[in-house]
């Protein structure tokens, strides 16, 4: 989706750009004013870019941070997630992808600045906003308010974090790369839900980050316009290359400077990291580098044109006038058209030029345009996934699995705590599980009114998962999530015992709020639980709410740790008579790595709901059963227009999430175990390992621009053109066509400087391509087809 953050600050905070940071080892002088950044005397435009670090891994940092250099950015952005590093009061984590020293020395060996949001609250659909939920059950605390509690916590974790970096001589005024801090985040969408609080809390923030004194600048951000992120049964939103393009020169043309893609590389909610409720486990975000980490083409290189023009005109950018961009005798221009169907001519200067419909035309010299937001020269790459070719890897994996030993925990309600009460969930489990039962029993006589037919149990749950279960009988599930809603009510007929009756509910979080006025204080679990029976007229109720409920956090398999290879409890496995659509169920089986460096994804096709593991590392929650709405998707996007999440819509009714991704240093050389955690019931036959290949190139350049090609490297070169043409082409990728006009050289051309190569370069001309015999005021461009070998 690519959104652009704006930050409510003496700088705008969007994406940013400028000379590379060539000489950080000597400290910087970093300022602001209400124009742009200035470090070390001079103005700059910063282009940053997202990149959250615990999405992602070591082994992936130091190649996505490269390619968002080449893609024209001179900064990375990322917030410091609280809760990962401090899961448990005063017991910290700093290791491998939760390495932030690491990360940022990183940026900086890249010769990129860094920009360190510490929040400590940072919502990024990220599990509870990035908040420890032990924080939320501490003696008196309120969050995100004046509250002396909740102050010396956030004032802890943030100290620590500051020392840290400045133990390394990692902020700019220590020869660092931290040229930018922001402390707290979108404070400005929800204060006037805190009254005077509030204010007296934000203005605390902002004199507590002061006293911190670290010798650059600190921002506070918000952003009213954030897309929304992939969720379990939601549609695939698109921002397109054109559109998000048109943003950011638009930002620049009305004088900004500083600006940061949210996000540039989205990267995998790996474990239990994914707000929501129902973000999925991908955090692709439609970003300028995928998921895995790839380029997704056009959008990075449509980009990557736009930042080399701005940033050839730096110097005018942050001293000229806004309305004129002149500085020391040089003038650049850029002429918008904000209208959303028709192009219009522009005349400047004795010269016209003509602007599409809902575009910016940049003329560095004011006299020549050398780009246009809505003329996308760069490649579009189709990727697919090929089958794991494994050295004598069967074609279909073997499977053992065990079950969840329910019936042990719904026959005998023996838990870890009780109470004669409903408790909150997150107050339960101080979210070390998704999972808490809730278990009491139930002694009847037969002359009690509640005792006989027509007898209903009504379960009020915000849960967002519910398992309901009586007296060792499984009697349904249900979950929320229509029209964004998590609380539901759960009601069947029911038949008890005279006597004893037991019981059993299983409440399922699916990610904890993470964003809204006092997020944090939206209950979870289970509310209220009636037996409700009509006798002739009569409705009887016996609420069950007070009863004295047993309670018993995560399930028996996460308690024995049998996702972890090394656990002694992980050798139990049945080898036989596989069951299929069975609920709570685990299933093992071992695999060989994919040969090659290609991404390794999972295909779940088949599974209902629950968590994966790959030698002991959890990969996520999955939900392939899950299905995206039917209606919403469009056949063709039009861009134009204020940017929403409903525009450029995809998958109707298909899987929310079908392929889960596999970094690469989860697995070993030899065997490989993976582990699934089903809850619903699936059939583990159809899962299988594959990788994500490049299968096709294409592009359509305008004559007097550069054809580039490339097959994204890993020894995969070009195999053949399925498609050339120079004239004025019809269609797009994978449905080009020729027009009217066609040079007959351009195929052959094509063939002769592409096939075999890694990638290929064409200034697209006639001297080169050929004439094309077009009509006089006919454009003419180049469209090409390619397949990569794999």
């Amino acid at each position: 989706m690519g959104a652009l953050h704006q930050c409510a600050s003496a700088v705008a905070l969007l994406v940013v750009f400028s000379i590379f940071c060539s000489s950080c080892a000597t400290p910087l002088d970093v300022s602001s004013d209400a124009r742009a950044i200035t470090i070390n005397g001079q103005r700059r435009i910063i282009l940053s870019g997202s990149i959250h670090y615990p999405r992602s891994t070591p082994q992936m940092w130091p190649d996505l941070i490269q390619k968002s250099k080449e893609g024209g950015l001179n900064a990375i952005e990322t917030y410091v997630f609280w809760n990962a590093h401090e899961a448990q009061y005063r017991q910290y984590d700093f290791s491998g992808n939760l390495d932030l020293v690491r990360f940022i020395k990183t940026i900086q060996d890249a010769g990129l600045y860094a920009i360190l949001r510490i929040g400590p609250y940072v919502c990024a659909e990220w599990n509870y906003g990035g908040y420890p939920v032990w924080l939320h059950n501490m003696q008196g605390v309120q969050l995100r308010t004046d509250n002396s509690v909740y102050k010396n916590e956030m004032q802890n974790f943030t100290t620590m974090i500051v020392n840290m970096m400045k133990k390394e001589e990692l902020f700019a005024s220590q020869g660092g790369p931290i040229i930018i801090a922001q402390i707290e985040n979108e404070y400005g969408n929800v204060i006037s839900s805190y009254g005077d609080a509030g204010k007296q809390y934000i203005n605390w923030c902002a004199s507590m980050a002061d006293s911190l004194d670290i010798g650059v600048p600190w921002v506070m951000c918000q952003e009213t316009d954030a897309p929304a992120p992939m969720g379990w049964g939601g549609l695939d939103p698109h921002r397109t290359a054109e559109d998000l393009a048109y943003a950011v020169a638009r930002f620049f043309q009305l004088g900004g400077t500083l600006q940061n893609y949210y996000m540039y590389h989205g990267g995998t909610n790996f474990g239990r990291t994914a707000g929501g409720p129902y973000i999925s486990t991908t955090y692709d975000y439609d970003a300028p580098l995928n998921e895995f980490g790839n380029l997704n083409q056009p959008k990075w290189g449509h980009l990557k044109e736009l930042h080399l023009q701005l940033l050839s005109m730096e110097k005018v950018l942050t001293h000229g006038d806004v309305t004129i961009y002149s500085y020391n005798g040089t003038a650049s221009c850029f002429f918008s058209n904000a209208n959303q169907t028709n192009d219009t001519t522009i005349s400047f200067q004795d010269n016209h030029f003509t602007v599409p419909a809902w575009s910016v035309s940049i003329l560095p010299d004011c006299k020549t345009e050398t780009y246009n937001t809505a003329k996308v020269n760069s490649q579009t790459t189709v990727f697919v996934k090929k089958a794991n070719q494994a050295e004598d890897e069967p074609s279909s994996l073997s499977w053992s699995w065990r079950p969840e030993h329910v019936k042990e925990t719904v026959n005998n309600g023996l838990g870890s705590a009780s109470a004669n009460m409903l408790i909150e969930q997150k107050a339960a489990t101080n979210d070390t599980s998704d999972y808490l039962w809730y278990m009491t029993s139930l002694d009847l006589a037969k002359d009690d009114l509640i005792f006989g037919d027509d007898l209903t149990l009504r379960v009020n749950t915000s849960g967002h998962v519910l398992h309901v279960y009586l007296n060792g009988q499984f009697l349904g599930s249900q979950w929320g999530g229509e029209n964004g809603k998590y609380d539901f009510i759960f009601e069947q007929k029911v038949k008890l015992n005279e006597g004893k009756n037991q019981l059993s509910l299983l409440s399922a979080t699916v990610g904890l709020k993470n964003y809204g006025p006092m997020f944090y204080d939206v209950p979870t679990g289970v509310a209220g639980v009636e037996l409700i029976r009509k006798l002739n007229d009569e409705l009887i109720v016996k609420d069950l709410s007070l009863n004295k409920w047993t309670y018993k956090v995560g399930l028996h398999g996460e308690d024995h740790q049998i996702q972890n290879v090394e656990s002694p409890h992980a050798s139990k496995w049945i080898t036989d008579s596989l069951p299929i659509n069975r609920t709570m169920t685990w299933y093992k089986t071992t695999f060989k790595a994919p040969l090659g460096n290609d991404v390794v994804v999972l295909d779940l096709h088949g599974m209902g709901k629950g968590h994966a593991w790959i030698n002991g590392r959890s990969i996520g929650r999955f939900w392939p059963a899950y299905l995206a709405v039917q209606d919403g998707c469009q056949e063709t996007c039009d861009y134009r227009g204020p940017y929403s999440d409903s525009k450029c819509r995809t998958n109707c009714g298909g899987i929310s999430q079908r392929w889960y991704h596999v970094p690469r240093s989860f697995l070993r050389d030899d065997m490989n175990t993976l582990v699934l955690f089903e809850e619903f019931g699936g059939n583990p036959s159809n899962v299988m390992f594959q990788t994500n290949v490049v299968d096709k190139v294409c592009a359509a350049v305008e004559e007097g621009h550069t054809l580039e090609l490339s097959c994204h490297g890993n020894g995969r070169a070009i195999s053949s053109i399925e498609f050339a043409s120079f004239g004025d082409p019809q269609g797009s990728c994978k449905a080009f066509s020729s027009g009217t006009c066609d040079s007959a050289a351009a195929l052959s051309v094509l063939q002769d400087k592409c096939i075999g190569q890694e990638s290929c370069s064409i200034e697209v001309s006639d001297t080169l391509l050929g004439s094309a015999n077009c009509g006089i005021g006919v454009p003419r461009k180049l469209a090409v087809q390619a397949r990569c070998h794999h």
